[in-house]
């Protein structure tokens, strides 16, 4: 916002007349996940107006969202928690004050015709970005299943080039999310995933991060903004509005409500009480703060970052806690 030192004596008059200036909406990056597209539902429905709460979402692919967080064009953004740990031990720290869904089958291993099992693997090559979420599916895969990281070759590859990749036949088997994972598999007819999100529940949580800066100076909006999107979820799991919501999310994309039932399907989109639970400290997947130092731990062995980072300063679910209070 510019200084008032910018304006003639008229328009300061102009401004006393008027009142103060209004305030900067909140803007969050989102991009496409089901859990964040989920957004839509609350912006075409008009809920945010309604909360009294001045919300810009705009739109990214994903990795540019996180760029733009880092490069402060936002005040939040929708990853997952092994990505900001990546993107504060980089580029800038966040707050995570809403935990959206965890993945429930849309992080696939999809291997060639003819491996119908992880174990079949062994001696392959697969096509994966290292670092990412997908590279931690791999590696829980082959650890649930008594394999080591040593039993496959891994081929460094951007996750929206792994259909392409896994088509040539260059690799063996591919690690990606939705809509990728998806698009592989029509790729190579015959394929199938042989270890997806769904066999190792709460590996990947998805949230909306906030920078520290921002929640400390606009807390009451962010609690709207918190209030808001457990109507969104609370719609979105009604079978009853299951048609409504699958053609706000679909047009978001630009695909069919058909195409992206599937991909609705592979995200557990968490309500209040369920989320509570996923707030809860403890080790293991079964709740967000263990998830994260599992995926701190990864970070450091595969040197994606040199310090560990504690998760406790990166969640905060305050706001949820108040919320649920208030019901």
């Amino acid at each position: 916002m510019k200084s008032l030192l910018h304006f003639g004596s008229a328009a300061l008059g102009l401004l006393a007349l008027c009142g103060p200036l209004s305030a900067e909406p909140l803007k969050i990056a989102y991009s496409d996940w089901p859990g964040w597209v989920a957004w839509e539902i609350g912006v075409q429905k008009g809920w945010f107006k309604e909360a009294g709460v001045d919300v810009e979402f705009k739109w990214f692919d994903y990795v540019p969202s996180m760029e733009a967080y880092v490069a402060g064009k936002v005040d939040a953004v929708c990853m997952t928690n092994g990505d900001a740990l990546v993107t504060g031990a980089t580029g800038k720290p966040s707050v995570g004050i809403i935990i959206n869904d965890f993945s429930n089958g849309n992080d696939m291993i999809v291997a060639a015709p003819g491996i119908d099992s992880i174990k079949g693997l062994k001696g392959k090559k697969v096509g994966l970005e290292e670092g990412f979420v997908s590279h931690l599916l791999l590696l829980t895969g082959l650890e649930k299943n008594g394999m080591k990281a040593e039993d496959v070759t891994i081929v460094n590859t951007p996750t929206n080039e792994t259909p392409q990749v896994f088509a040539s036949k260059d690799v063996d088997a591919i690690g990606a999310w939705q809509p990728s994972s998806g698009q592989a598999l029509k790729a190579l007819p015959g394929s199938k995933p042989v270890f997806t999100s769904a066999d190792a529940p709460g590996i990947i949580y998805d949230l909306l991060y906030v920078s520290p800066e921002s929640l400390e100076k606009n807390k009451e909006e962010w609690a709207k903004v918190v209030k808001v999107w457990y109507r969104i979820a609370d719609f979105i799991r009604n079978e009853e509005n299951l048609d409504e919501s699958l053609k706000i999310l679909s047009a978001r994309v630009k695909i069919t409500p058909e195409e992206y039932e599937p991909f609705l399907k592979g995200t557990y989109i968490l309500t209040l009480d369920e989320a509570l639970k996923r707030w809860e400290k403890g080790v293991g997947l079964g709740n967000v703060y263990g998830s994260s130092k599992v995926v701190d731990d990864f970070n450091l062995k595969f040197k994606v970052y040199e310090k560990s980072q504690d998760a406790d300063k990166y969640l905060d679910p305050s706001l949820t806690k108040a919320l649920a209070e208030k019901k």
